[in-house]
């Protein structure tokens, strides 16, 4: 399917590896100029040069913290115009709540509530007065089905989803969207990096461990990121301009509610 977005201007944020590499892979395969984001240089440009062999798109390397207003101004000043953000940071590590002080917390808020929403204000002026923009938040699954020991960025993201969600009604008129893609297991780095904590607490090897995490997915396996990339492709597209305000789960069937 062609998605229609041919020449536009793509900004993802913390896309040199996981989730977020995925939507820029995909988004330049879809014919956009591609920003992509991250804290290593050399992992960045590595990035951006593997989606340029591979899609044979323009891609824009600027590493900077987006959390801070000079990555902001390096990241949005990379293309004349932003048509498509994709805002993804990670989030604070899994701790109890007892032991998340008030800095903490301001962090968590600000790395996954605060600086999406700062970036949404900065751009969504002009995808109005052009009549065109897709601004999709990578958020998580545990915005619907919370799991002890990421409070912290449950509530953050939660906050940020019940913010957006007034603002994309505001702005559908222009034909600019406001949606959320709340990821479950899928094999990142991220993922493995949990599993080996996992495997450690429990005194197990690795690979039980990822079996018992995977025998718990409907799917039973963990996500392709590559299937992620793709949903997020295809909510920036010209074909979906009527889907606003939503939070689409890709979880493999894992949350088990009906809304």
């Amino acid at each position: 399917m062609d998605l229609g977005l041919s020449g536009r201007n793509a900004v993802v944020c913390a896309s040199s590896q996981g989730l977020g590499r995925a939507c820029a892979l995909e988004l330049a395969r879809a014919g956009c100029t591609v920003v992509v984001n991250g804290r290593d240089q050399a992992v960045l440009d590595r990035t951006a040069e593997e989606i340029r062999k591979e899609t044979g798109g323009t891609v824009i390397a600027v590493a900077a913290d987006v959390a801070t207003r000079e990555g902001q101004d390096a990241l949005l000043a990379a293309v004349p115009a932003v048509d498509i953000l994709v805002n993804n940071n990670g989030g604070p590590p899994r701790r109890d709540f007892r032991e998340i002080d008030r800095d903490a917390m301001v962090a968590g808020v600000i790395g996954n509530m605060v600086t999406p929403i700062e970036l949404v204000q900065r751009v969504i002026d002009g995808m109005v007065e052009r009549k065109f923009g897709r601004i999709v938040n990578i958020t998580s699954a545990s915005v619907k089905m919370p799991l002890t020991g990421l409070d912290l960025s449950s509530g953050a993201r939660a906050g940020l989803t019940g913010f957006l969600a007034g603002v994309a009604r505001s702005v559908a008129h222009a034909n600019v969207t406001i949606n959320f893609v709340l990821p479950g297991s899928f094999d990142t780095r991220r993922l493995r990096t949990g599993l080996e904590g996992g495997a450690k607490a429990q005194g197990v090897a690795v690979e039980e461990f990822a079996d018992q995490r995977r025998a718990e997915i409907p799917a039973r396996r963990f996500g392709d990121p590559s299937e992620f990339g793709k949903a997020c492709a295809f909510l920036c597209s010209a074909h979906a301009g009527y889907i606003t305000g939503q939070s689409l789960l890709i979880d493999g069937g894992a949350y088990h509610g009906i809304l």
